[in-house]
């Protein structure tokens, strides 16, 4: 399936671009499904397709000699993968894999690049959205260095429901102790702290946000930085409080 009419796309950086960079790329615009597990960039190999998310939650995945493997960005509905085309570099060390299913709109690699060739403006949205994700992985190095597993079992909860259509994110602890760097246990006891708060339900494979504000105020610092900035570069897409 092609793409729609620009009015038409949920992913907020197609949305972003000016009607003449959308127009160049739209007829190259598939309609693909991602399922979990997908991987939608292999490590070490260039990537022959671009893709600009439409739903679903993707994981940025970097490996360490032992085999260990730490997430150290995510994506959803505001996403692109393909930085590597950007960037001209060939490929990634990291792996780009679903955690939630979606869909995405594809692109041949070298379509993408000679677009980013050919247009200054479509150039420009993209590298702004390299500065969000690179803001990103920088507040995620922070937290992981400074905050207890509350904050960042808070900040990851609400980039989660930044990205998806209600208030559940269904993932399970165990992944949760996986992106937090955490045991499983640690995990389930900061998880029933904010349940016990009323600021999510657990169940089994999902966790419902009910209480976004009192999230924000547990992630405090660590949480809102990046989401600011891709209001700011791109467009306005994260509800971002004051906390």
């Amino acid at each position: 399936m092609s793409a729609p009419d620009q009015a038409n796309v949920r992913n907020r950086l197609l949305r972003a671009l000016a009607p003449a960079d959308y127009d160049r790329l739209k007829a190259k615009l598939n309609h693909v499904e991602t399922p979990k597990g997908t991987v939608v960039i292999k490590e070490d190999v260039p990537p022959p397709l671009c893709l600009f998310f439409e739903s679903g939650l993707g994981s940025v995945l970097a490996h360490v000699p032992g085999g260990q493997t730490a997430e150290v960005g995510l994506y959803g509905f505001e996403g692109f993968a393909g930085l590597p085309i950007l960037l001209e570099s060939g490929h990634s060390p990291h792996r780009l894999e679903m955690q939630i299913g979606g869909t995405a709109y594809a692109i041949p690699s070298e379509v993408m690049r000679d677009a980013l060739r050919e247009s200054e403006t479509l150039r420009a949205v993209m590298l702004r959205y390299l500065q969000f994700f690179m803001l990103q992985v920088a507040q995620t190095t922070v937290s992981n260095a400074l905050h207890p597993v509350d904050e960042r079992l808070a900040r990851w909860l609400l980039m989660g429901h930044d990205r998806m259509p209600d208030d559940e994110v269904p993932l399970t602890h165990e992944y949760l102790s996986f992106m937090l760097a955490a045991t499983r246990t640690t995990v389930t006891a900061a998880l029933s702290t904010l349940a016990d708060a009323g600021m999510v339900r657990t169940g089994r494979g999902s966790i419902t946000i009910l209480n976004r504000t009192g999230l924000e105020r547990v992630a405090a610092h660590s949480y809102g930085l990046a989401e600011r900035e891709y209001n700011r570069l791109i467009s306005k897409t994260f509800s971002v409080g004051s906390a």
